[in-house]
């Protein structure tokens, strides 16, 4: 018993002292090996499915996982429709007519219930889905601990006030980030994420034609890029919805391209060119845009860090049978 005792303390002074600070102890790495082994390969084929039919939808994941976690945590809560009593988070205005990918996490789900009934959290599945996600496109492939449960509810007020939005200036963007226990360097990690997927119009045009109600487009865009989006983005409302690549370079391999873009005055949202107007963060731009590698490398241990965010464990939450309903 004794000896029992001291192994446990050992390995949560190892938790203590060698993990991530960020990273929940109580998340593992294999959390579902004996109760759900084949878990990865079903999530995985889903991933590859989904992604094979419509390349686009890599994106779609990944920035759905963020938005879930940047909302009171990783929780899956942004899966949660709306009901009579509560106003979830599918309709606040960041998510509204953009946040995409639920049919996908519905039918790994479907396939993880099939195999392995009420084990599995649609926010572990969600969290997987964004790394195979990112690896299908090319990006990093970085270990996930396991073990979060799903929320009871959900707040289209707090995702309105937690989300940033592309027009925010960067300071705002970094204390909401800074404000969840991420940093700096995690900002501008995450931000790469940009390296694949589309933006609507409405988020970016006023850059191109009344940047701060001057009238003028935005004179820290590039000239060419400029004009490429203008005949993407014509100057009418019946244009809001069409999509630009957020990285026109390599629009659908998750790579570095995107600081370079940056460096070139071609970043598509102003809240991502905005990274290279700080001393800070410039420095970093500077660095991935040289170094592949270490981007790779920091992104993974900062979507590990975010994933650790306001994780429900133990008793908290609970496994929902379906994703989109509390049971």
């Amino acid at each position: 018993m004794e000896k029992k005792s001291s192994k446990i303390f050992f390995l949560r002074l190892l938790c203590i002292l060698f993990m991530n600070p960020l990273v929940s102890c109580q998340l593992d790495y294999k959390f579902y090996d004996d109760t759900c082994p084949s878990l990865t390969k079903i999530v995985r084929l889903g991933v590859w499915s989904a992604v094979a039919n419509e390349t686009r939808m890599a994106a779609s994941l990944l920035r759905l996982h963020f938005h879930d976690c940047l909302v009171n945590g990783c929780d899956a809560s942004v899966l949660l429709d709306d009901t009579s009593t509560t106003k979830g988070e599918k309709n606040a205005l960041p998510n509204r007519n953009s946040a995409r990918g639920f049919e996908v996490i519905d039918n790994i789900k479907a396939n993880v219930e099939k195999a392995c009934p009420s084990i599995v959290s649609c926010a572990d599945i969600l969290t997987l889905a964004a790394r195979d996600a990112v690896f299908l496109a090319g990006g990093p492939f970085w270990p996930v601990p396991l073990g979060r449960r799903d929320s009871l509810t959900a707040s289209e007020s707090a995702a309105n006030q937690q989300l940033p939005s592309p027009i925010e200036p960067l300071e705002n963007i970094i204390g909401k980030f800074t404000s969840k226990g991420l940093d700096i360097q995690d900002v501008v990690v995450l931000s790469g994420g940009h390296t694949i997927g589309f933006a609507q119009c409405s988020t970016f045009k006023t850059r191109l034609f009344n940047f701060s109600s001057t009238g003028q487009p935005d004179p820290a865009l590039d000239a060419s890029f400029l004009e490429s989006l203008q005949s993407i983005c014509p100057n009418q409302v019946d244009s809001d919805t069409n999509l630009a690549p957020l990285d026109s370079a390599t629009t659908y391999k998750f790579d570095n391209a995107y600081y370079t873009n940056l460096l070139n005055n071609s970043g598509l949202l102003q809240s991502d060119q905005a990274l290279t107007g700080d001393n800070k963060t410039a420095s970093m731009v500077l660095n991935y845009s040289k170094y592949p590698y270490l981007f790779n490398k920091d992104f993974g241990a900062s979507m590990v860090n975010m994933a650790s965010l306001g994780v429900l464990t133990g008793n908290d939450g609970e496994i929902r049978k379906n994703c989109r309903v509390v049971n």
